[in-house]
């Protein structure tokens, strides 16, 4: 297989190799993982290994099965479609069902991709059950998800289940700068938001939307320290603009705070998400004491979570902003707390 491809996922890649290598290929695979993760990519990957006319666990690539791969044109390979807004029994029993018995036109196998799986009902799940129960030997089916758990018990005890893990922020740092031409400082954004999805992570440092959110963002807390109650006021109505966005809002203003704490902890700009603004940290760093990000990231969570229950948007982001601004008032009293929160406050905003 072409791992290569397949960014984090050498786990699924090796047991799909090995799998074809010892002979020992089941007949129902689960890929489960979010969107953008890579989940098709794997499974037309390992569809075209076992396709393979050398057939020794990975794809050459160059014969007339993997060309066919390549452009879709493959007949023993078939993707489920579906027109409505879930995956139907009669989808099932007519390209599935209805087809499997039919021997492979030209290969050794018979494979067939259901994407977006977890939208099967629960009649298509039990008519796609007795076809598991008992498929052909040259029968294999591949099921992609966002979520395992939608399917039966019944289900889940036939396949196989492949989970897909999160990729280290440094692979798709890598992945963003070298494939897709995003600068240093937009692809360290971008990465450290996806939660470790690639798919995700292209989404984002190509997106106008985000790059809007993030300048927003950074000009609402560069803002606060000598803006009064208008200031804030236009925040919060240029807040509401992003509600459709509020959590990855709340997560630019979390990270932003633990660069503060980590430049300020470390006196340097190595480890910075920001990096860009390297210098913006520096000046707060220096206005801020850790006491005060503490009780910031505090507030932020509290902010969250007020949001979540339906709590007044505008109310909630005001009083968020109001204790960013009260803490930047940074003075020689608030000093007690620096000995006190210091290693304490690195270590829990980061490990947070």
């Amino acid at each position: 297989m072409e791992s290569g491809r397949i960014l984090g996922q050498n786990h699924i890649v090796k047991h799909f190799e090995n799998a074809i290598k010892i002979g020992k290929i089941s007949h129902a695979y689960i890929i489960n993982g979010e969107k953008g993760t890579g989940k098709m990519q794997l499974a037309v990957d390992f569809a075209k290994a076992l396709q393979c006319e050398e057939f020794n666990g990975k794809a050459c690539g160059h014969c007339k099965s993997c060309k066919q791969t390549d452009s879709k044109n493959q007949p023993d390979i078939k993707y489920v479609t579906y027109e409505k807004s879930g995956i139907g029994v009669d989808e099932i029993r007519e390209q599935i069902n209805d087809d499997i018995d039919i021997k492979p036109y030209s290969s050794r196998y018979k494979i067939y991709i259901v994407d977006e799986s977890e939208k099967m009902t629960v009649q298509a799940q039990n008519a796609l059950l007795k076809t598991i129960e008992e498929p052909p030997e040259y029968a294999i089916i591949i099921l992609l998800t966002t979520n395992a758990d939608t399917f039966l018990p019944t289900i889940l005890s036939r396949c196989v289940v492949l989970n897909i893990r999160p990729v280290k922020e440094e692979l798709i740092k890598n992945k963003l700068m070298s494939e897709y031409g995003i600068g240093a400082y937009e692809a360290s954004v971008a990465a450290v938001f996806s939660g470790g999805n690639p798919g995700k992570a292209v989404e984002l440092a190509t997106s106008e939307d985000f790059k809007d959110l993030k300048n927003h963002v950074v000009g609402a807390l560069l803002s606060l320290e000598k803006g009064g109650m208008d200031v804030i006021s236009n925040n919060v109505k240029e807040a509401a603009s992003f509600k459709k966005q509020i959590d990855e809002y709340f997560s630019l203003i979390r990270i932003w705070f633990r660069d503060v704490l980590l430049y300020k902890a470390s006196k340097s700009d190595d480890k910075l998400v920001f990096q860009d603004d390297y210098k913006l940290i520096e000046e707060m760093s220096e206005k801020i004491d850790y006491y005060g990000i503490n009780i910031i990231l505090q507030q932020l969570d509290k902010a969250q979570s007020r949001i979540k229950s339906n709590v007044n948007f505008d109310v909630t982001m005001e009083v968020l902003f109001l204790a960013i601004k009260e803490r930047m008032k940074y003075d020689d009293q608030k000093k007690v707390h620096q000995a006190d929160y210091g290693n304490r406050g690195v270590a829990a905003a980061v490990g947070g």
